[in-house]
């Protein structure tokens, strides 16, 4: 397994558990990119960051994330998560698993951290971006 594969992993352990404190993973010039759903977008560096990840926690009320699969891509440089989530809409009520199931995180990596998280909300789209079959 890489190193890269266990970084993702470790995000992984924390956000299972409901943490998503840890930036330590994240590169001061990350970008992050959400590609569908409700509120696509660009947020850049620390900052953004931390405006995205409390937007989204502000955004769903007992959410659960759980990845089902990691995939290696591009010798290692990038990895894949396929995932679902579970919670409901703060404001809306909206049941996540109506809005999907079968979600997808892309994690670019170097040196040791990620310069780049994308979220898909379908992850057939992720797949095809990558050039990946099902």
């Amino acid at each position: 397994m890489s190193e890269n594969l266990d970084l993702v992993r470790s995000i992984y352990a924390a956000w299972e558990r409901g943490d998503f404190s840890r930036a330590d993973w994240a590169h001061p010039e990350i970008e992050i990119v959400t590609v569908g759903g409700p509120e696509p977008g660009t947020w850049k560096g620390l900052a953004g960051a931390a405006d995205f990840t409390r937007n989204f926690l502000r955004a769903w009320s007992d959410i659960h994330l759980v990845a089902d699969e990691y995939r290696e891509v591009d010798g290692g440089q990038v990895v894949v998560v396929l995932l679902h989530y579970s919670g409901s809409g703060t404001t809306s009520g909206l049941d996540l698993t109506e809005v999907g199931s079968a979600h997808a995180n892309v994690f670019h990596i170097r040196d040791g951290r990620v310069t780049k998280y994308i979220v898909y909300w379908e992850h057939e789209r992720a797949l095809a971006d990558l050039g990946l079959e099902e």
